[in-house]
């Protein structure tokens, strides 16, 4: 499992495309926090907070995310290798998992840079230092959260085709859906029963009360629970072909 851990990640840092997706989610979030004018950006706004940052990377990770998964199995079955991986002592659940976590710790690399704007706004504060670091921290780890919940959900993506673009597609509306769509769905709701379950199954409310720097077990839970089940899924599609 290490070894197929080792080779996802070793191939997508080998890859152009794998430098061009984290360069391309860097400059976007740079671009909106500090060249932009308006709102969004924290030269403009004078506050000393990291607002910005957190509120784009949902909407850039839901491109970038299924960017990095389309890959995972998809390209397997087009290069006709899925068949020989599985030949090795590892079990479905094994090699989805192996993808899964070179996914989460990618995605983890991309972030790494974003902590360079995390000590510039501490140290532009005034007072110096005049950032809510709990709040900050909170946000990152719901940041990590939810990208656990895209990749597992791009894993699934990259299984069920042998096509890479299709791939990305059905994550990229899987996300959306998730992470905003139910929201909407909830607001169109009569029954308030019913549009609390839409607003509790959303990513979005989850994501958002760890922004607040609180971390809370039912929004831990809800994103492993999240994962787990789009990596069942994905364990299933590929046992499923052995009936075929």
């Amino acid at each position: 499992m290490y070894a197929l851990f080792t080779k996802e990640i070793k191939g997508f840092l080998n890859s152009l495309i794998g430098y061009v997706v984290m360069i391309v989610f860097l400059v976007i979030l740079s671009l909106f926090m500090w060249v932009f004018p308006g709102e969004n950006n924290l030269l403009d706004a004078g506050y000393a907070n990291m607002d910005t940052l957190f509120a784009m990377a949902p909407w850039v990770f839901m491109f970038l995310i299924p960017a990095i998964t389309m890959r995972a199995f998809a390209d397997e079955k087009k290069l006709g290798t899925l068949e020989l991986l599985v030949t090795k002592p590892l079990s479905e659940l094994k090699i989805v998992m192996a993808k899964f976590w070179a996914g989460v710790v990618l995605v983890i690399i991309a972030l790494l840079p974003t902590l360079v704007y995390y000590y510039s706004v501490h140290h532009l504060g005034f007072p110096q230092g005049n950032l809510d670091a709990g709040a900050t921290w909170g946000s990152y780890i719901g940041l990590v959260l939810l990208s656990v919940g895209f990749v597992a959900i791009g894993i699934f993506a990259s299984a069920i085709t042998d096509n890479q673009i299709i791939s990305f597609l059905v994550a990229l509306l899987l996300c959306f859906i998730i992470y905003i769509g139910l929201d909407y769905v909830a607001e169109l709701m009569v029954n308030i029963h019913l549009d609390g379950l839409f607003y509790a199954l959303s990513i979005n409310q989850h994501y958002l009360s760890l922004s607040r720097g609180v971390i809370d077990t039912r929004d831990v839970i809800y994103f492993v629970s999240l994962a787990a089940v789009f990596i069942l899924l994905a364990r299933l599609t590929l046992e499923g072909r052995k009936w075929y």
